[in-house]
């Protein structure tokens, strides 16, 4: 096992900021057209597809979707419960990484068949910038529906997470 990494507190920050989203998220429930609330519910179900995908890639193992997506439409805290047991594997999966193991490549089949090779590494800095640029598709979708989506800034997440040492008080 590893000393604490930059890549722990960037899945650590990929749990926070799916959390802010998710509990931000849930102001659209009475102020929203329908559209954009499935459309931001299919967007976060995508991540968390993709982000079980990579979970057995990363071990070798087969994922059991054919899609980037499911076919049916999750309930939001049906997935926000998956989301954040997947955030949580995520979290102890990369503590238990060591230097060798973040640059072993892995050869796995995308989704539409194709074949792909990427090293660990490659593949959890992959999830980090997936997901993030989806909770903006959802920021954006909350701001079109005049909700103020949560700040998804590293800073915020460090400054929060580390206040003492960000010499932020209470």
């Amino acid at each position: 096992m590893q000393e604490f990494s930059t890549l722990q507190a960037l899945f650590r920050y990929k749990a926070w900021a799916n959390e802010e989203i998710l509990t931000a998220f849930r102001l659209l429930d009475d102020r929203s057209l329908a559209d954009d609330r499935e459309i931001a519910i299919r967007i976060l179900n995508h991540t968390y597809v993709v982000d079980r995908i990579f979970a057995a890639n990363l071990r070798r193992m087969k994922h059991g979707y054919d899609t980037a997506n499911t076919p049916d439409m999750p309930m939001l805290e049906q997935l926000s419960e998956a989301i954040r047991i997947s955030d949580q594997w995520y979290i102890e999966y990369v503590a238990s990484l060591d230097k060798i193991d973040l640059t072993e490549s892995i050869e796995f089949m995308f989704t539409d068949g194709a074949p792909g090779r990427m090293s660990r590494e490659e593949m959890l800095m992959h999830l980090l910038l997936h997901g993030g640029y989806h909770r903006g598709q959802v920021g954006l979708i909350m701001m079109k529906n005049s909700i103020a989506p949560p700040a998804d800034r590293l800073t915020s997440y460090l400054h929060q997470a580390e206040a003492s040492a960000r010499r932020r008080l209470g």
